[in-house]
């Protein structure tokens, strides 16, 4: 589980806005869409959920699950390659049966396959968004102000 640490800018009923200092870890989280650079970007701002009920102004440690992070990992960057795969192999074996050059009809199944699945892992991602599974989420109140 990855934590950071930022300071409550505003709430409202189960979610606050936390700003923390951007890091490395930053580009490869399946969340990154919920964050939004402020400024220079060194300073981010994300919506986590509030359990912990964290007021504006105080400083809280933020969490994010590392299992959902690793499936939606998978589904960003694998899946795609694997049904562009799978597309090339069907492609390369239907064209006998519509006389056409296996290596073009291997690529046009090849690409077919590839946007469905873009189309697929998009849609999928702006679900998996929305559930609270794949949301950071303040676990802690470190300081008041």
């Amino acid at each position: 589980m990855a934590t950071e640490e930022g300071i409550v800018t505003k709430t409202n009923s189960h979610t606050a806005w936390v700003k923390t200092t951007k890091t490395s870890a930053c580009e490869s989280c399946a969340a990154k869409s919920s964050c939004t650079v402020l400024g220079g970007g060194k300073e981010m701002e994300v919506e986590a959920i509030n359990n912990a009920g964290a007021k504006v102004g105080e400083k809280v440690v933020i969490s994010f699950d590392s299992a959902p992070l690793l499936k939606a990992t998978f589904m960003l960057y694998v899946l795609p390659i694997l049904f562009l795969l799978v597309g090339a192999f069907i492609g390369d074996t239907l064209a006998p049966s519509f006389a056409m050059d296996r290596s073009i009809c291997s690529l046009l199944m090849g690409l077919l396959f590839f946007v469905v699945s873009i189309k697929f892992v998009k849609s999928k991602g702006n679900k998996l968004a929305k559930t609270d599974e794949y949301r950071p989420k303040i676990t802690k109140i470190i300081s008041q102000p």
